[in-house]
């Protein structure tokens, strides 16, 4: 969501110029004197909001609920990926903050924010073997460069139902983009690559995210980023070479 929610988890390649954002209303207010911005100036999400736009399966009702949460996720998504001090976020509250990935131990804003959503959000208990994606191998910028140059639409976010309200608000998800760049050494598939999941979000009485639960599968995500024949091993050799085949996608068999 990457991406969370817009990306952990969707982006925008960053710009000096700030141009109104319907889906991320706190990038409106910005006043680029004061905020520290990752990349210089605050991001555009135009390409992906494009996306977002063209495939979304549902158009919530402004002011709903629904709405609400979509947007609310969104715009904590951009802070966390484009934000460096935690004194400039106004969509959580820091002191309290906790995000929660497939029932692991939390992690606090601050680390978070070292991590980056992508590494955050894809931490994973398969065997070594078949870890294809190590987040502790991976800096922020590392794991943004890689998804970006992987998805270069972006990876546009959605929410599918919210079951529950505030202070502790249930929903589910849809996150997806399509793989027309390397990733890891896979060729592109052209194809487009999501995963569903749930999540909860605990809030204040102000809205700001005290506690953010993901519930996903990244089997679903990874199954489609590497079903690319490996761009250096994409033929074998009579001396019985089968490295392209050792480095298949073991969720796809």
């Amino acid at each position: 969501m990457a991406s969370s929610a817009d990306a952990p988890l969707e982006g925008g390649l960053s710009s000096l110029r700030l141009t109104a954002d319907k889906y991320r209303s706190i990038l409106n207010d910005e006043k680029t004197g004061n905020t520290r911005w990752r990349y210089g100036g605050p991001p555009i999400f135009d390409t992906v909001n494009k996306l977002f736009e063209e495939e979304r399966t549902h158009v919530w009702p402004e002011g709903s609920l629904e709405e609400t949460v979509q947007n609310a996720i969104k715009s904590w998504e951009m802070e966390l990926s484009h934000k460096i001090r935690l004194q400039d976020f106004k969509t959580i509250n820091p002191d309290k903050f906790k995000l929660f990935v497939n029932g692991r131990e939390g992690l606090s804003a601050e680390e978070t924010l070292r991590l980056g959503s992508y590494n955050a959000l894809l931490k994973n208990s398969l065997p070594e073997e078949f870890q294809y994606y190590k987040p502790e191998e991976e800096s922020f910028e590392s794991s943004h460069d890689a998804f970006r140059s992987a998805l270069p639409r972006g990876f546009a976010w959605e929410i599918l139902s919210v079951y529950s309200g505030p202070p502790n608000i249930a929903f589910k998800f849809r996150h997806w983009g399509y793989f027309e760049g390397n990733f890891k050494g896979h060729a592109p598939t052209g194809e487009m690559v999501q995963f569903l999941g749930l999540g909860v979000l605990k809030v204040d009485e102000l809205l700001r995210a005290e506690e953010i639960e993901i519930y996903y599968d990244p089997g679903e995500l990874f199954g489609g980023l590497l079903k690319g024949p490996p761009i250096s091993e994409t033929n074998t050799t009579d001396t019985g070479d089968n490295t392209a085949e050792k480095q298949s996608c073991p969720f796809t068999h």
